[in-house]
């Protein structure tokens, strides 16, 4: 068949049935998924039928008695003891005990990426809203019980009921027995079934319902239908299955460098619908410098019968299949995919326990006291009191005489006493062993709650810490469907949630509430409008952190957190050991304080704020610089005050010190004039003397 090419959105689709009619094609869609799907079903049965035995037979009263073996105990004793049940129950509290979300990681690294953590709060949102919880808890307790569990992804509007509400969310959903209604192809190996082509989710209806929904009487349909090894209608029940197929396209993508050195990305697409572009792009002097071809991918949906195609959904929301499968443990046998959870390999071991057990209170409801035995003649006319002996206590019991072979009565005694029942020593041993076995296949869970209160902490926890590691199997493969969970969320939010200036609710870390508004325009320091939390362009890694229990993990953490405290050398070091260890603390109500103690150690530097903490300091930074505390007005202005006159101190200080020297040199000055004038007065004195001595002659 020839393909040809079918434009849907952005991108050109191959699709060989494009050239068909719609009637057509839904037909040729129809007959190639019953095609496959039987392929699947056949493969998958044997499997999946024991996945749902194993569940069946932990969880329902008297299936462990299912089968043959019930035959062997008609009309006998059958007690059930289901250990079993027990063991499952605590694997599951420890699930619900610690929690596993999804944390969205930046490609590049930055710690800081706003976006990531608007769609951390985004996604946890769509989790409270949707109550996933019940979606996990459902898909892990059948991974645990039988092998195979799975949830589903959804998009919905926020108001179905309002015309003009075209916002849309995204739901996690629970699918119950999905052991028996999801199918994927059998081309896909991974766990997660990220490779997965093909997709069938069963849901199960009465013939009343299917008719008054669909318009179809399954009694119509061709004899062909019922030649499949899959029913899919019953004198009970009709099936109809949502099928989810994988369609991908490429596209070529040719990359421009222009005169200034900025890159430029055209499709093939952008030259067919415009004919100048590329005679445009030769004039402004930019230049082709390499070709990319990119492959895309849709997943498109169809609701179908035994019969027909019931609906075409179109392409849904995401690039993934939005079923997400959950394993117990799982392994690749002869090219068939095989698992099972915890209850299999012990299902023989509680079998022979219940059967011994079931024996054992056969043997013990029998009498343990050994009854004599007498001839009909013997009682006649006494029945009543031997056998009210044990009610009305008679002080004695009567017996008829024995008339001898002469003739002659003879008094005489039971001829005989009936031996109380004895337990098979092989029993009793048998019963230790069944219990070991049970103990080593289940994990011995019950390990830990033998633990005494005067065995040391460390031993606590090297105790916890080997029963965590027995079941981690299932937390981790938990681990890896909440991660494909966020991988397939981060899709479908990419196409559901990109209306700029909407503004939805975030959850934080916390439980907290905060409102992320999308697209929000911003300027750059280049001048530049960018847009925040644009979830089209958000590409991220998804992590997940799976480990032994939170309750271990903090219990331990406060352990050591209090003996450092001992070792600490200062009173701000023990502050800090003391607030992370309150941090640590589980009990009722204990949220607050750890949010307390959260923000203590923010303002003493220890831990780093988030956004909205950083948000909060700065406001109060802001609070406090415009309403300061009077005393401590008062106090920075006798601290100025005093700073004032310490400088006046100084200016005078140093004014004191000039005078000084301005003094100093005035004297100076006036001894040398003092000098001067006694030099001038001394000389004249001289001159006149001279004078005088010479005579007249010198006049």
């Amino acid at each position: 068949m020839q393909k040809v090419l079918l434009l849907f959105g952005n991108f050109i689709w191959s699709d060989p049935l494009a050239r068909m009619t719609r009637s057509e094609r839904l037909q040729t869609v129809h007959s190639d998924a019953l095609l496959e799907f039987d392929r699947i079903q056949s493969a998958m049965q044997g499997e999946r039928q024991q996945c749902l035995e194993d569940r069946r037979f932990y969880s329902i009263a008297g299936a462990q008695w299912e089968g043959a073996l019930a035959e062997q105990f008609n009309n006998k004793p059958r007690f059930e003891v289901n250990k079993i049940q027990l063991s499952v129950m605590r694997i599951i509290n420890e699930y619900r005990n610690n929690r596993i979300t999804v944390d969205f990681v930046s490609k590049a690294g930055d710690e800081n990426d706003k976006m990531a953590d608007a769609c951390d709060d985004l996604f946890r949102a769509d989790e409270q809203d949707s109550s996933a919880d019940e979606a996990y808890d459902n898909a892990f307790e059948e991974a645990v019980g039988g092998g195979f569990g799975a949830f589903r992804l959804r998009s919905e509007y926020e108001d179905e009921y309002n015309d003009d509400d075209d916002h849309q969310r995204i739901r996690i959903e629970p699918i119950y027995d999905a052991d028996t209604s999801v199918f994927f192809d059998l081309n896909a190996k991974r766990q997660d079934k990220s490779d997965a082509r093909l997709c069938f989710v069963l849901v199960s209806m009465t013939r009343e319902s299917y008719i008054e929904e669909w318009g179809d009487d399954p009694a119509s349909w061709p004899k062909e239908i019922h030649q499949w090894e899959f029913d899919w209608a019953t004198p009970d029940m009709v099936y109809i299955a949502e099928v989810y197929r994988v369609e991908e396209a490429s596209e070529l993508i040719r990359v421009f460098e222009t005169i200034d050195g900025k890159e430029e990305r055209y499709t093939e697409r952008d030259f067919d619908g415009d004919d100048t572009l590329e005679r445009t792009l030769d004039a402004i002097g930019t230049i082709e410098i390499r070709q990319k071809r990119v492959k895309r991918r849709k997943v498109r949906k169809y609701i179908m019968s035994g019969n027909s195609v019931l609906e075409d959904s179109g392409y849904i929301a995401g690039a993934c299949i939005p079923i997400v499968p959950v394993y117990g443990k799982r392994w690749f046998i002869d090219n068939i995919e095989r698992c099972m959870g915890h209850v299999r390999m012990a299902k023989d071991a509680q079998r022979l326990k219940n059967m011994q057990l079931s024996k054992l209170g056969e043997i013990s409801a029998l009498s343990t006291v050994e009854k004599p035995m007498f001839t009909p003649e013997q009682v006649a006319g006494f029945e009543m009191m031997w056998a009210e002996d044990n009610l009305k206590n008679y002080p004695y019991l009567l017996l008829n005489t024995i008339t001898g072979a002469d003739g002659s009565e003879q008094a005489s005694g039971p001829i005989g006493y009936t031996k109380p029942p004895q337990i098979p020593a092989a029993l009793a041993g048998l019963l230790a062993v069944t219990e070991t076995d049970m103990n080593d296949l289940l994990g011995n869970q019950a390990a830990g709650e033998k633990m005494v209160s005067n065995i040391s902490g460390k031993a606590v926890e090297m105790i916890q810490t080997r029963l965590d590691m027995q079941t981690f199997i299932y937390m981790s493969n938990m681990g890896k469907a909440v991660k494909r969970c966020g991988e397939i969320w981060l899709s479908m939010a990419g196409d559901v949630m990109v209306e700029r200036g909407r503004k939805m609710k975030g959850v934080g870390q916390q439980h907290e509430l905060r409102s992320i508004e999308l697209g929000r325009p911003v300027m750059t320091e280049a001048g530049e409008i960018e847009y925040e939390n644009d979830l089209s362009k958000a590409k991220f890694d998804v992590a997940v952190e799976v480990g032994p229990t939170s309750s271990s993990k903090r219990a331990a953490t406060v352990r050591a957190l209090t003996g450092m405290l001992q070792l600490a050398p200062d009173p701000e070091t023990q502050q800090v050991l003391s607030a992370m260890a309150m941090m640590n603390m589980e009990g009722e109500g204990i949220s607050d304080v750890r949010s307390y103690f959260r923000k203590k150690l923010l303002r003493m530097g220890v831990i780093k704020p988030n956004d909205e903490e950083q948000q909060e300091m700065l406001a109060e930074m802001q609070q406090l610089q415009s309403q300061e505390d009077p005393q401590a007005m008062y106090l920075q202005s006798a601290s100025a005050e005093m700073q004032a006159k310490a400088v006046k101190a100084q200016a005078d200080a140093v004014y004191t010190a000039a005078r000084t020297e301005e003094t100093q040199a005035k004297t100076a000055e006036t001894l040398a004039g003092i000098e001067q004038s006694e030099r001038e007065s001394v000389l004249k004195t001289a001159r006149d003397l001279q004078k005088i001595v010479a005579g007249p002659e010198m006049r």
